[in-house]
């Protein structure tokens, strides 16, 4: 096995477009984790006990099951029931709906930090729900959310993957469709670590630098 530059030279176009859909279906994605995960949270802080109960069960059903089911069943099952969606659409929602189970215990656990005296506050100045939420508590829950919240957008990008199991052509499977179609996997799938380590690296480590950034300055060393 000898590593050819004729090979990477050949592959590296159809890596590049790879590329390009799998950043764009990472951060489709990941707007729609976020926008859900929020909307997800709200209702599982619901005093309406139904709403709660119902809305916890229904995030914990889809972060129990595994996204690779879930994608299947948005690509080929929905198909069955007249709902039809192009493998680029089905992969993004796929990743939106999964991760927002995920995004909804950060929201969740940031709004809850919120200390209650500012609740009391805001009803002091005759605030409703809304105003409340938009004005108070959001704006003081939001900043210590962004290091986790940018940990599972890095985790996205190391999911889309997936994506090849329902067609979308992203890094993986460009790299996958030349490799079977030339029977050459050393540089190809090389190529692709490679592609997701640069990309990988320095977003964590900027995900950390945010961490640091936003930690209470009491627990700061």
């Amino acid at each position: 096995m000898e590593w050819s530059w004729t090979v990477v030279e050949a592959v590296l176009p159809k890596l590049a477009q790879g590329l390009i859909v799998t950043i764009q279906a990472t951060f489709v994605g990941a707007f729609l984790a976020y926008v859900l995960g929020l909307c997800l949270a709200l209702l599982k802080m619901s005093k309406i006990k139904a709403v709660a109960w119902s809305s916890y069960w229904l995030g914990e059903f889809v972060r129990r099951t595994p996204l690779l089911v879930q994608l299947y069943f948005l690509f080929y099952v929905l198909p069955d029931l007249g709902i039809f969606l192009s493998p680029f659409v089905a992969g993004v929602i796929g990743l939106g709906v999964h991760f927002s189970t995920y995004t909804s215990e950060v929201y969740r656990a940031g709004i809850e930090n919120v200390p209650k005296g500012q609740w009391e506050a805001s009803r002091a100045l005759n605030y409703n729900g809304y105003q409340t939420m938009r004005y108070v508590i959001l704006p003081q829950s939001i900043p210590p959310m962004i290091p986790p919240l940018a940990n599972y957008l890095i985790t996205m990008f190391k999911e889309t993957p997936l994506l090849s199991a329902i067609t979308v052509i992203e890094l993986f499977n460009a790299a996958n469709i030349y490799s079977n179609s030339h029977y050459k996997y050393l540089e190809p799938m090389t190529l692709v670590g490679l592609f997701f380590l640069i990309v990988s690296v320095p977003s964590a480590y900027f995900a950390m630098r945010l961490e640091k950034h936003f930690k209470p300055k009491s627990l700061r060393s």
